[in-house]
């Protein structure tokens, strides 16, 4: 069936993404990417939503994973889904044996049968399946309610404060026998018998923390509500570039004087330097692998961002990539990305395994898509929720950078700050 484009007008952006955001989520699979007007030199789509499913592809083992390349090429088509933190074991020899109640799967891509690019003042839709009048006016029927975002349950920690200390101390004595430089070790806080309303949910989020990777991806049964702030991975033509965060201050948001001292705070701080350097070097030896030899640059380093509740410290390495490299190619060379690892990778993804408490899964994986020419956008899936409508399982994950001078305590803190806007969104102390 031939492909139908059509734009149109639309008065007020705001609403028309939540009337649109409510008519996707009808189908059982679709991907919403919102940069939120994030103002930056790298930007790409202000906001691109996919829904339904021509194909799709889903790796399941090692066989599915080598075949993920020729899908590619066959489709010739837009393609959205995510790669989970678990891919890592096509990448490496390695495992993951801890539970989880989310179950994405470890890698999935699906060609949309639905298009939709917004702008300012204008959608543009795509579709094979319907005509894009016919979606448009659907969409312009929705209602948008303001029930409540979710009810009440109890968010639980997987390993208690003291215990997380323990685990600190005890990856900075794999540091002093040089194990590894720098570990980045996670927790998960969850909810059984969690009753949300995902749309609702990830709209009070994104209202609290419009962030410029933000995602609402729906598979089935399982949610991410994604309010990412960082960017994994961006191909345009041969130039690549990756955008690691290493660095967190929380802001003052009632004091613009005292917030700007916290910036410089952030930018003069030695410990976040310090870890941002280390994982810029990882990522340039990561990019060199599929990338010219001497096109791999720090094209920006210890860069201060402002995001709603907190200051990010984030560096820019770009480079050009040799002929003929694949997605694949990347993927094998970059994944899981350094600022959710550390250094050495496969080591400290060793330790990750042994001493957390659940399974990653999509956190810390990647949501994004890649065009029909090859160029692609990635996230890093963090400051996000994750919900099984099935079985009521809600999660959410953060961690840190650990290094030999962190200070466990401190460490502990900055989880519950990046942890704030989750909870102001689910109504939780």
């Amino acid at each position: 069936m031939k492909k139908i484009t059509a734009s149109f007008s639309i008065p007020n952006n705001e609403l028309f993404k939540q009337q649109m955001l409510n008519w996707a989520n009808r189908f059982n699979i679709c991907c919403l990417l919102d940069n939120h007007r994030y103002l930056s030199k790298h930007n790409s789509i202000e906001c691109i939503l996919a829904v339904g499913v021509r194909k799709s592809f889903t790796v399941k083992d090692e066989k599915d994973f080598l075949q993920l390349q020729s899908f590619i090429k066959k489709s010739n088509d837009w393609l959205f889904g995510h790669v989970s933190y678990d891919a890592k074991n096509y990448i490496e020899k390695l495992s993951s044996h801890h539970p989880d109640k989310i179950g994405f799967p470890d890698l999935f891509f699906f060609q949309p049968e639905t298009i939709i690019r917004l702008s300012d003042k204008e959608a543009i839709i795509t579709s094979e399946c319907d005509d894009a009048a016919s979606i448009f006016q659907s969409i312009l029927k929705e209602e948008i309610t303001s029930h409540t975002a979710s009810s009440s349950f109890n968010i639980q920690p997987k390993i208690s404060k003291e215990k997380y200390l323990a685990i600190i101390r005890q990856l900075q004595q794999h540091i002093l026998r040089g194990d590894c430089y720098e570990i980045n070790f996670c927790q998960e806080f969850f909810a059984e018998d969690a009753a949300i309303n995902p749309v609702s949910v990830y709209r009070h989020l994104s209202a609290i923390s419009p962030t410029p990777f933000a995602s609402f991806y729906k598979l089935d049964d399982k949610y991410l509500l994604c309010a990412s702030p960082e960017r994994y991975a961006k191909k345009t033509g041969n130039t690549i570039i990756s955008q690691p965060i290493k660095g967190t201050i929380k802001r003052d948001v009632n004091d613009l004087a005292n917030d700007e001292i916290l910036k410089q705070e952030l930018l003069h701080s030695n410990k976040d330097r310090s870890e941002n350097v280390m994982v810029v070097d990882l990522v340039r030896n990561d990019l060199s692998k599929v990338c010219k030899e001497g096109s791999v640059h720090a094209k920006e380093l210890y860069g201060i961002y402002t995001f709603p509740q907190v200051h990010q410290m984030i560096s820019t390495i770009s480079g050009e990539l040799k002929d003929n490299v694949e997605f694949t190619d990347i993927l094998k060379a970059t994944f899981p990305m350094g600022s959710m690892t550390g250094a050495p990778k496969k080591r400290v993804m060793e330790l990750i395994e042994q001493y957390e408490a659940s399974k990653r899964g999509i956190f810390s994986g990647s949501v994004g898509y890649i065009a029909p020419n090859g160029d692609f956008d990635f996230n890093v899936v963090i400051r996000s929720i994750m919900y099984n409508s099935s079985n009521r399982y809600l999660s959410y994950q953060v961690g840190g950078g650990i290094t030999f001078n962190s200070d466990a305590e401190k460490e502990y803190e900055e989880c519950l700050l990046k942890a704030d806007a989750i909870k102001k969104v689910l109504q939780v102390g």
